[in-house]
C-alpha cells in the first residue's frame, strides 16, 4: 500500500478501508481504521504514537481492528451511534434482530465486540489538532448516524464520507440502503437515496477539494461524482418503481408513477375459480369430491376456517400442503395446520432447506418455527391429485428460496406465485431476499416460464382474486430487467452488480449452531460467485477476543461462475468461557480483494453434558 498525499500533513492510506491520516510530528489522528492492516505502514511514516481515531459509521469493517492499538488512543465516534459501538449486545441479544426481522437498520455489519468511546459528535461540532481543523457534518444514508469530517489543513479541505460514496459516482453495495419510509424497511429498496443524496449535497455545499470514501480511490472531482451518482440512483430507482409489485399493495407510495408512461400499467384483478377458497395468506383447493389441498399457512385462524369447511359439508380430508416460501407469514401456522389435519407438507428443496432447520439461516421474515418437511420437490417435478396435474418448480422472484406450483384441472391452469407477483409487477422490494439480475436468473427466469407454460391465471397468496400478464406486460418486464443489469452495473462498484445487492453473496451455514464449551464449531462459509469467471476465495474465523485465540488460518477455494461454493472453516471452543451466544465475524478475500468481517455466525456456547 502506497498512502497518497492530501497536503504535507494529511495522507490517505488505502486498503480494504481507507485511512485518513492527520500528522504532527511523530503523532497522529486517523480517520477509519479498518482490521488494522495499516499499522505497519503508519509506523514506517515516523508515526509513532496515534493519538485519535474518528470513525464515520458503526460498521465493524470500519473498526474491527481497533483493539491492535492497545491503551491510550481516543476514539470518537457519531453520537448517534455511540450505543452500536460501546454496547453492539444489545443488538445481538434482541431477538427482534434474529427473528421475523422486517427492519433492517441498523444492519448485520455491527460491530461484534464493544469498542470504547471517548468522543462522540454532532453535526456542527468542530475541533483543532495539531495543524488541522476538523468539521463534522451529518450524514446519513448509508446508516442512519453515520457522518463526515471536514479536515482543513495545508490549505486543502478534504471530506472523509464513509461508504456514502465510492469513485466514479458509483456505490460498493445498495443493501445498506433498505430503508422504509412509510411502511417497514422490508418494502424499503433504495429507500435511504434521498437522505443519502441530501447528505452528499450538504459535502458539495462545502466545497472540498477531495472527496475520501471507505473503498475506492481519493475523488478529486467531488460535484462531478455526487452529481453522476444522485442521477444514478434516480434513473435506477424509477427502474426498479416502474414494474414494481407493491404499486399494487401501496399505490400511495407511488404516486409520482401514476400514468406515467415509463410504468407498467397495473392489470385488472380477475375471479379466482370456484374451486379455490382463500384466508389470510392461504389457499385452498377443493377436488369435486370434497378432498382439500393447501397452499401455505401462516396463520393458525385458517386451522378454523378450513374446520368450518367440513364442518358444512364442503371439506372432507385434507391431503397435503404446499409451501411456497419460507416466509413467517407463509409458514408459521403449518405445525398446527399438519397436525390438525394430518397431511403431508410439500415444498421445493430449497425452501425446505430454510423451514426445516431455521437456525441454520439468517435471512427476512424467517421464523423460528420449524417445519417438517415429507416431500421435497425438485424443479419441473409432476403428480396427480385428484382431478388435477400439479407441478412443482424452483421459482426464485421474491426470494431465491420460493416454489411454484402448477395446477391444471377443471378446465383451468392456475400457477400460484406465493408473493413473487401482483398484477402490478414482481416483488423485488426487499435486497436481504435475494432477488438475483441477469438473464436466466432470478425473476427473469419466472417470466419465461410463465411464458412457457401460459397459465390462464396466476395467484397471490395475499390477494383473494387472481390475475395475469398479457405478452406485451411479460415482455416489458423482461426488458426493463435487462436494462437494470446495465443501469444497476453502472452504479454498483463491481463486475457484476448482484454483488452491491445481494446481502447474502458471503453467508454462514449454518448460521446459528449450539456447541459445547470444549467442543469443535464448524462452519461452511459460502460464497456466490455472480461473475461469468471462476474467483478465487478464501476465508477464516475472527475469534472472541475473550477466547484468546486470535484468528484461524485461511482456507480458499475456486468458485465457478455463476455458482454458490462452500469453503470448510473450523475453530475450537474453549472450555473455561461463559455459556452464551457469541458473535464470530469472518474475514475473506475474495478475487483479490479483503473483506474484513464481511459476514458471521453464531455460537450458542452450552455447558458440557
Amino acid at each position: 500500500m502506497k498512502a497518497e498525499s492530501i497536503g504535507s500533513h494529511l495522507l490517505v492510506l488505502p486498503g480494504a478501508v481507507n485511512v485518513g491520516i492527520v500528522m504532527d510530528g511523530e503523532r497522529a489522528l486517523l480517520i477509519d481504521f479498518g482490521a488494522g492492516e495499516a499499522l505497519k505502514e503508519i509506523g514506517e511514516l515516523g508515526i509513532r504514537v496515534v493519538e485519535k481515531v474518528l470513525f464515520t459509521h458503526h460498521h465493524r469493517d470500519q473498526a474491527c481492528g481497533i483493539w491492535l492499538l492497545g491503551g491510550g488512543t481516543r476514539i470518537g465516534v457519531p453520537e448517534a451511534e455511540r450505543r452500536l459501538f460501546e454496547d453492539p449486545a444489545s443488538y445481538w441479544d434482541d431477538p427482534s434482530n434474529r427473528w421475523h426481522v422486517y427492519g433492517f437498520r441498523p444492519h448485520h455489519l455491527t460491530l461484534a465486540e464493544p469498542v470504547p468511546v471517548h468522543e462522540a459528535y454532532r453535526g456542527g461540532d468542530s475541533f483543532e489538532w495539531g495543524p488541522a481543523r476538523v468539521s463534522v457534518v451529518d450524514t446519513p444514508g448509508h446508516t442512519d448516524g453515520g457522518v463526515s469530517y471536514l479536515v482543513d489543513v495545508d490549505g486543502q479541505r478534504a471530506a472523509f464520507c464513509g461508504d456514502l460514496i465510492f469513485e466514479g459516482g458509483k456505490l460498493w453495495e445498495i443493501y445498506s440502503l433498505q430503508k422504509g419510509t412509510a411502511t417497514a424497511d422490508y418494502h424499503g429498496f433504495l429507500g435511504a437515496r434521498r437522505q443519502l443524496v441530501e447528505s452528499l449535497g450538504r459535502l458539495k455545499e462545502a466545497r472540498p477539494s477531495a472527496l475520501v470514501p471507505s473503498r475506492g480511490a481519493v475523488i478529486r472531482d467531488p460535484a462531478s461524482a455526487i452529481d453522476a451518482l444522485s442521477a444514478r440512483l434516480g434513473s435506477c430507482y424509477d427502474m426498479y418503481a416502474s414494474i414494481s409489485a407493491l404499486r399494487y399493495y401501496f399505490p400511495a407510495l407511488f404516486g409520482e408513477y401514476a400514468g406515467d408512461p415509463r410504468a407498467m400499467p397495473i392489470g385488472q384483478s380477475k375471479p379466482a375459480p370456484d374451486f379455490l377458497r382463500h384466508f389470510k395468506t392461504t389457499w385452498i383447493i377443493i377436488s369435486r369430491d370434497g378432498a382439500a389441498f393447501a397452499i401455505d399457512c401462516g396463520d393458525p385462524s385458517v386451522v378454523g376456517e378450513v374446520g368450518k369447511l367440513q364442518a358444512a359439508g364442503e371439506v372432507g380430508s385434507v391431503e397435503g400442503l404446499w409451501i411456497t416460501h419460507y416466509h413467517d407469514d407463509h409458514v408459521d401456522a403449518v405445525p398446527e395446520f399438519k397436525e390438525a389435519f394430518r397431511c403431508p407438507v410439500f415444498a421445493d428443496r430449497r425452501v425446505a432447506e430454510v423451514v426445516e432447520d431455521p437456525l441454520a439461516w439468517r435471512l427476512p421474515c424467517v421464523s423460528p418455527v420449524k417445519v417438517q418437511v415429507d416431500r421435497r420437490t425438485e424443479d419441473g417435478e409432476s403428480w396427480r391429485w385428484r382431478e388435477f396435474e400439479m407441478t412443482a418448480y424452483h421459482f426464485p422472484g421474491q426470494t431465491l428460496y420460493h416454489g411454484g406450483l402448477f395446477v391444471e384441472g377443471r378446465g383451468a391452469r392456475v400457477f400460484f406465485v406465493g408473493d413473487s407477483f401482483t398484477a402490478a409487477g414482481i416483488d423485488d422490494y426487499c435486497c436481504g431476499n435475494r432477488n438475483f439480475l441477469g438473464r436466466g436468473r432470478g425473476f427473469d427466469r419466472c417470466i419465461a416460464l410463465l411464458e412457457s407454460l401460459e397459465p390462464c391465471l396466476l395467484v397471490n397468496n395475499h390477494v383473494d382474486q387472481a390475475f395475469d400478464f398479457t405478452r406485451g406486460q411479460r415482455e416489458f418486464m423482461r426488458k426493463n430487467l435487462e436494462e437494470r443489469m446495465r443501469e444497476f452495473g453502472e452504479l454498483i462498484a463491481w463486475d457484476d452488480p448482484n454483488y452491491g445487492m445481494d446481502e447474502h453473496w458471503i453467508r454462514c451455514f449454518p448460521y446459528e449452531q449450539r456447541v459445547a464449551r470444549g467442543s469443535e464449531a464448524k462452519v461452511q462459509v459460502v460464497f456466490t460467485n455472480h461473475s461469468s469467471e471462476p474467483r478465487e476465495a478464501s476465508c477464516r474465523a475472527s475469534l472472541p477476543r475473550s477466547w484468546g485465540s486470535g484468528a484461524t488460518e485461511f482456507a480458499g477455494s475456486v468458485i465457478q461462475p455463476r455458482r454458490e461454493g462452500s469453503v470448510p472453516i473450523s475453530f475450537e471452543v474453549p472450555e473455561k468461557i461463559e455459556p452464551k451466544r457469541y458473535v464470530v465475524p469472518v474475514d475473506a478475500w475474495y478475487s483479490g480483494r479483503f473483506l474484513p468481517q464481511v459476514s458471521e455466525t453464531i455460537i450458542r456456547v452450552e455447558r458440557q453434558r
